[in-house]
C-alpha cells in the first residue's frame, strides 16, 4: 500500500483550506488602507444594493402594462391591422409597466449604498 499518495491529497487539502480561510476574513473600514507582508492591501468601497424588493425583475409592472397596452391597442384598426396594434401596444404597455414600477421601487427606497471592504491583491 502506498501512502504517498494520500499525504499528498491531505497537503492540498490542508493548502486549500488555509487559503480559504484567508480569504473568508471580513474587514471592515477601521481595516482600509491596511497593508500586508504579502503586497496585498484593504479597499473599501461604496456599493448599491438592492434590499427587500419582492419584485426585482419587475415582472408584475411589465405584465400589466403589457395585459393594458394589449387591450388598448386591440380597440385600433381591424384585421392585420388590429393584429399589430395589440402586438404593438402589449410590446409598448409592457415597458412602460417596467419603468413606472422601477420608478416606484426607486422612490420607495429598495436599493441602499453599502460600504464595503475587501483584501486585494496588486
Amino acid at each position: 500500500m502506498n501512502i504517498r499518495p494520500i499525504h499528498a491529497i491531505a497537503a492540498a487539502t490542508l493548502a486549500l483550506a488555509t487559503t480559504g480561510a484567508v480569504q473568508a476574513q471580513t474587514y471592515g473600514e477601521q481595516d482600509e488602507g491596511r497593508t500586508f507582508s504579502d503586497g496585498s492591501r484593504v479597499v473599501c468601497e461604496d456599493v448599491e444594493v438592492r434590499r427587500g424588493s419582492k419584485d426585482p425583475n419587475r415582472i408584475a409592472g411589465t405584465a400589466a402594462g403589457a395585459v393594458i397596452g394589449g387591450v388598448v391597442g386591440s380597440q385600433i384598426g381591424s384585421g392585420k391591422g388590429r393584429d399589430l396594434a395589440t402586438v404593438g401596444g402589449a410590446i409598448a404597455g409592457g415597458a412602460v409597466g417596467r419603468k413606472v414600477q422601477g420608478d416606484r421601487q426607486e422612490a420607495r427606497g429598495d436599493r441602499v449604498v453599502e460600504r464595503r471592504c475587501e483584501r486585494v491583491w496588486r
